[in-house]
């Protein structure tokens, strides 16, 4: 008898998501559906705005992204108006990007999906001098893995372990899964380069702000340009920030790539790891200047896989639609006409298997209705995955030889065959190359902002807005978690419609008139769960696309109606974890 089973929350993301998935008696997942079970809005807000206001407000739309959000609403503003940026407006806004990836990437390896991988408990048996030993395997240059060193990360988690809550930020999860397939040293290792990892995360942070002025939401960013012009032109500034991004640089490839062929070596043959994607098409847009006409990644996308062939992208094919999301109008449109007025008809009572295997009366999806906040984007009619595995796939049938070097190497260094670049494991090494990538290239983009300078001091265009004339302009290209597209008309000087297009709305989308899946929920169909009470193979998939929920829904009622109300109360025992 087929069995529901319901993974709500599902914690480490960014925003609210619930994964519902229909298991048969072998334990194989038969059907699948992911919703968004909290709303927000900004797209509502941009109405009648001045367009030039709208790139801090869009930043906005989460407390991650800020950056991501930024810059394509700027630049939709940008492209709308006709405006070219000067040259070193390009090169400083890179070296910003170059923050955010670095910062991104590594968080969400080790912060977000790492306990996915590596079994905290077992860390706590390891040999430390063993351990130490084993992480020149992987690298020639460890970091942060001598036998004292990993002796101390023993001693801190030992103490978290004993701590009334448990094990503190690691409590909660499902120690000693048989789909853990890390030895005690190696999770060892990896534990070592978490608590790492949140010393780099300051630094990035720090990068960001030196031409930023702030993170998150930095707010150097203008339409035509940017305002950190005496922050290029400071020496000691351009120091710092080559100093800290070599630190972070390093820590990428020492660290970060040696972690990921450590997982890639030890889950090579772990099924929920290696199973082959749902939805086969990858979509990707060319982002990342370090020179003029000089790109690091490509614009196109892959059908069905087949990377003999790349297709160039055709914007006018890009729709929405509601099909199954909480909205009124049903019809694909284009996001220049998108639509956002709230339709929400919540989930029907059930029964579904609670931790201890036995039915409980639920809230459950109803598949056939309207399910989730997040809208079903669609390329000419078909799903599309995007994320650092669409733009590595993409960049690479395009014959880029920096992409195709970093993947080959990566390839030859672990054995894997090319097909597992189609998988959660391909799609997790994804984020950790395009992260060395770019640690290994930014350098181009300061040292030619370096040069430009010496010459051109230029930071931001002139330009008017008339109010006569109607203007649509998008901002569109790769961030961290793949293709963000800001859309926007403006009319009598003001914003008219507002649409934002990102990446977790592409891969958590639910199904659409014709019943196809988005990546979340193909992913999960054919998945074998060995223990339905702690489906830990769920929530590695539903990882291994950083999900930000926070930026796919963006709605808000107009009409100030009560949504839900929450009653907190201070006194509460503060030892207890919600």
């Amino acid at each position: 008898m087929a069995k529901r089973i319901i993974v709500d929350p599902i914690t480490r993301i960014e925003g609210h998501l619930r994964a519902e998935v229909i298991v048969g008696d072998d334990g194989v997942v038969q059907d699948a559906f992911v919703s968004s079970t909290l709303w927000r809005g900004l797209e509502v807000i941009a109405k009648g705005r001045d367009p030039r206001n709208l790139p801090l407000m869009m930043q906005r739309i989460c407390g991650v992204c800020t950056y991501s959000h930024y810059l394509k609403s700027t630049m939709a503003v940008e492209d709308a108006l006709g405006i070219k940026i000067p040259y070193n407006a390009e090169l400083v806004r890179t070296l910003m990007n170059a923050a955010l990836f670095l910062h991104d990437h590594p968080v969400h390896f080790y912060h977000l999906h790492g306990v996915d991988w590596v079994d905290i408990t077992s860390a706590l048996q390891a040999d430390p001098r063993k351990a130490s030993e084993l992480a020149f395997k992987y690298t020639d240059s460890p970091i942060g893995t001598g036998e004292n060193d990993l002796k101390k990360v023993q001693e801190t988690i030992t103490k978290f372990a004993k701590h009334p809550q448990g094990l503190g930020p690691f409590a909660n999860a499902y120690w000693g899964h048989s789909t853990y397939k890390m030895s005690p040293e190696q999770n060892l290792i990896a534990l070592s380069h978490y608590l790492k990892a949140l010393e780099m995360q300051r630094m990035a942070a720090q990068m960001m702000a030196i031409f930023g002025g702030k993170q998150p939401h930095p707010q150097s960013l203008v339409v035509g340009g940017i305002t950190s012009v005496m922050d290029i032109l400071d020496p000691s500034r351009m120091g710092e920030y080559m100093v800290k991004f070599q630190k972070m640089a390093d820590f990428v490839t020492n660290a970060y790539h040696a972690d990921i062929k450590m997982a890639a070596e030890v889950y090579a043959t772990e099924g929920s790891v290696v199973k082959p994607v749902g939805v086969k098409n990858f979509m990707a847009y060319k982002d990342f200047m370090v020179g003029k006409d000089e790109y690091l990644f490509d614009s196109g996308y892959i059908l069905n896989g087949d990377i003999s062939k790349v297709f160039d992208i055709d914007e006018e094919l890009i729709t929405e639609e509601a099909t199954h999301s909480w909205y009124e109008n049903d019809k694909a449109l284009h996001p220049y006409d998108g639509e956002t007025s709230p339709k929400y008809t919540g989930f029907k009572d059930s029964q579904t298997v609670g931790p201890d295997g036995q039915m409980i009366d639920s809230k459950i999806i109803d598949e056939n209705a309207k399910y989730s906040w997040i809208k079903a984007p669609r390329y000419d009619g078909k799903p599309m995955e995007v994320g650092p595995l669409a733009c590595l796939l993409v960049s690479y049938v395009r014959g880029n030889k920096i992409v195709q070097a970093t993947v080959n190497k990566f390839l030859k260094d672990t054995g894997l065959p090319v097909a597992a670049l189609f998988t959660t494991l391909g799609r997790t090494a994804a984020r950790m190359l395009q992260a060395q990538i770019i640690a290994d290239n930014t350098m181009k983009a300061f040292n030619n902002l370096i040069q430009n300078l010496k010459v051109d001091q230029e930071t931001c265009a002139t330009y008017t807005i008339d109010k006569d004339k109607e203007y649509k302009g998008r901002g569109m290209g790769d961030v961290p978690r793949g293709m963000l597209s800001h859309w926007i008309r403006i009319k009598n000087g003001v914003c008219e419609n507002y649409q934002a297009v990102v990446p977790s709305t592409w891969n958590a989308s639910p199904k659409d008139a014709q019943g196809q899946h988005g990546p979340y929920e193909a992913d999960l169909i054919g998945l074998k769960i060995a223990d339905l009470s702690k489906p830990l193979e769920i929530i590695r998939i539903i990882h291994s696309y950083d999900p930000c929920i926070a930026c796919a829904v963006h709605v808000m009622d107009t009409k100030g109606n009560k949504l839900s109300e929450y009653k907190v109360d201070p006194l509460y025992d503060t030892s207890c974890s919600v």
